[in-house]
């Protein structure tokens, strides 16, 4: 008998069923809020010089990420506090070690990646642009040599001009355009650093007074 052509309202149905399982499936994977900004506070801290609170982050990251391990937010902010774990030895080798073991565990929360990455994971963020962003601030702060930079300066240029930026908390959005804003300032680039904290100030986030400095201060 020659099966019958399923009709086409069907098969739409069906897939966005499919679609909205895996999305569930994304959300189900996310580490609790508190859980999160516990190890999160930490990480703050360490990333503004803390060196005290490495430790601490990283350990908070890496237990978040052996307990979900299909989440690459968390492998991806634990590949970052390992990273950072070079700046609190004076051991070469241990510096060396450190840097290159998180970067490999930031490569593979990039490449675990997915279409369906694009849904908010930990605190409403797309789980796709915290990735990359953690990604690019890591990849630009390893020394030269490891030959990150660039990279580093195309994942946050996607972060910064993804659609699903405005879908982000505005503290994240804010925190992206700074950071751009810092990266075009070191490259003399003026007008993106004037752009870019302009843009902070009218999205009216919690960086913006900060920003409104930056732009006094450029002032010709």
């Amino acid at each position: 008998m020659t099966p019958i052509p399923r009709r086409p309202s069907v098969i739409a149905a069906r897939t966005a069923v499919l679609f909205a399982a895996l999305a569930v499936a994304a959300l189900s994977h996310a580490a609790s809020d508190a859980a999160f900004q516990s190890a999160f506070d930490h990480f703050a801290k360490a990333s503004a010089g803390q060196t005290d609170e490495v430790e601490p982050a990283t350990t908070a990251f890496e237990a978040l990420a052996k307990a979900e391990p299909g989440n690459a937010v968390l492998l991806a902010y634990a590949g970052a506090g390992t990273a950072m774990k070079s700046t609190t030895t004076i051991i070469p080798m241990r510096k060396l070690a450190f840097a290159e073991d998180g970067l490999a565990m930031i490569d593979k929360a990039l490449a675990m990646l997915t279409p369906a990455s694009d849904a908010p994971l930990q605190r409403g963020t797309p789980a796709t642009l915290e990735v990359k962003y953690v990604a690019a601030n890591t990849f630009l702060a390893v020394p030269g040599f490891m030959n990150r930079g660039a990279r580093g300066a195309r994942l946050l240029n996607e972060v910064v001009t993804s659609p699903l930026l405005a879908q982000a908390p505005v503290g994240f959005a804010g925190g992206v355009l700074m950071r751009a804003a810092a990266l075009a300032e070191k490259d003399k680039r003026t007008d993106d650093t004037r752009r870019f904290w302009r843009e902070v100030v009218e999205r009216k986030a919690p960086q913006a007074e900060a920003a409104q400095a930056k732009l006094r201060e450029l002032a010709p």
